[in-house]
C-alpha cells in the first residue's frame, strides 16, 4: 500500500470565485483517479444521516420485510427498491435500503411498468425524526451538486458548461442508498477472504452508474485500487463526501476517466455508509464518443439511451445477480 496515497480535494467554497481552477482540478482528478473528495457541501447534515441508518436498521424484522423487494417477499409490489436483506454464502455482506425520486403517476412519457420509475416504498415512522422528508431533501441536495460537480467538468473539459445536463433532465433514475455491513465475526465464506488475512463485506468492483457521492461517516474500510495495482485505503475525511465515476461516465469519454475498482473490508465492527448513485433519465444518452457530440468534432457519436443499457448489464453481468428476474415493459 502507498503511504503517500491520498485522493485529490475538491472544495466546493471555490466553485464560484476560482470556477476555472476548480474546473481543471476535477478533470485532472477524474482522469488519474477517478475518485475525490468534495470538501464543504452545503445542506447535507452527516449527523442526521447517521441517524437515518441507525434508526431505519434497527427496525423489526417485520417492518424490513414489508419493504423487501419482490424477489426475496413475492407479496410486495416494489421490483427495483426497496430493503435488500443480508446474502446468504455470498462474499457481500450487507444489507440496505434504497429508494427513488418519485415521478407523476401515469405521467404518458414513461412507460407502463417501467420500473425504474416505480413509486418507492418507505417505513411507518415513529415520530422521532422526518426521516422520508429529510432524505429526500438531502437526495436533491445530492442531485444538484452531481450536476455542479458535472458543470465544473465541462468547463474543464473546454466545452459548454451545460453539455451533461440534459442527459439528467425531468426523470433521473438516481438512487439513494442506506448500508449497514455487519461484521463477520470470525465465520466468512471462503469467496469473501482476500490477500493479508483481510476479508471483505463487498468484493472489489466498479460501480455501474454515472457518478457516486458517498458517505461513510468516518469509517475506515473502503479501499481502492491504485494505478500502480495496489489497493490503498481512504482514509476519512470528517465533513467531506467521497466522490468516483462509473462505468456509463468512463465508457462515454472513452476511458478517459477513471472507473476504479474498489471494495470495502471487514474492520470488525458495524459500518455505515450513505451513496448517491446519480443516473441518467431512461432516454438519456450515454453514447460513445461523447466529446464528438460536445464539440462536433471526432469520431462519430451513435445514440444510445441509458435504459436499456442498464436493463442488458442487470440482466447479463454476474456481479447484478439480483436483478436477473426483473420483469420485461
Amino acid at each position: 500500500m502507498p503511504e503517500n496515497f491520498e485522493l485529490p480535494i475538491v472544495d466546493m467554497a471555490k466553485a464560484k470565485s476560482h470556477r476555472q481552477e476548480l474546473a481543471k482540478s476535477v478533470v485532472h482528478a477524474l482522469e488519474n483517479t477517478g475518485f475525490l473528495f468534495i470538501n464543504n457541501v452545503k445542506g447535507v447534515d452527516f449527523d442526521q444521516l447517521y441517524k437515518c441508518c441507525q434508526w431505519f436498521f434497527t427496525q423489526p424484522e417485520e417492518v424490513k420485510k414489508g419493504l423487501l423487494r419482490k424477489i426475496w417477499n413475492s407479496e410486495n409490489p416494489n421490483i427495483y427498491r426497496g430493503y435488500f436483506p443480508v446474502g446468504k454464502d455470498e462474499p457481500s455482506r450487507k444489507e440496505g435500503f434504497e429508494f427513488g425520486k418519485d415521478i407523476e403517476p401515469n405521467d404518458p412519457e414513461v412507460a407502463p411498468g417501467n420500473w425504474f420509475y416505480e413509486p418507492s416504498v418507505w417505513p411507518k415512522e415513529d415520530g422521532s425524526f422526518p426521516f422520508k422528508t429529510f432524505l429526500l431533501d438531502t437526495y436533491e441536495v445530492l442531485h444538484q451538486l452531481s450536476l455542479e460537480i458535472l458543470r465544473l467538468t465541462s468547463i474543464g473539459l473546454g466545452i459548454d458548461e451545460f453539455s451533461f445536463d440534459e442527459i439528467f433532465s425531468k426523470r433521473p433514475c438516481s438512487t439513494f442508498r442506506l448500508i449497514h455491513y455487519p461484521p463477520w465475526n470470525g465465520n466468512p465464506p471462503p469467496n469473501a477472504r482476500i490477500e493479508d488475512g483481510k476479508v471483505v463485506t463487498t468484493p472489489d468492483h466498479t460501480d455501474s452508474n454515472f457518478l457516486t457521492l458517498l458517505t461513510t461517516f468516518n469509517y475506515k474500510g473502503l479501499e481502492v485500487l491504485t494505478t500502480d495495482g495496489k489497493w490503498a485505503e481512504i482514509e476519512p475525511r470528517p465533513g467531506s463526501l467521497i466522490m468516483n465515476i462509473g462505468d456509463v461516465f468512463s465508457r462515454m469519454m472513452g476511458g478517459r476517466f477513471k472507473a476504479t475498482r474498489h471494495r470495502v473490508i471487514d474492520i470488525g465492527v458495524d459500518r455505515f455508509s450513505i451513496p448517491f448513485f446519480l443516473e441518467p433519465r431512461y432516454e438519456g444518452d450515454i453514447g460513445l464518443n461523447f466529446m464528438t457530440k460536445a464539440t462536433g468534432k471526432g469520431e462519430e457519436h451513435i445514440v444510445e439511451e441509458y435504459g436499456p443499457w442498464a436493463i442488458y448489464q442487470m440482466k447479463h453481468l454476474k456481479k447484478y445477480f439480483e436483478y436477473r428476474t426483473l420483469t420485461e415493459f
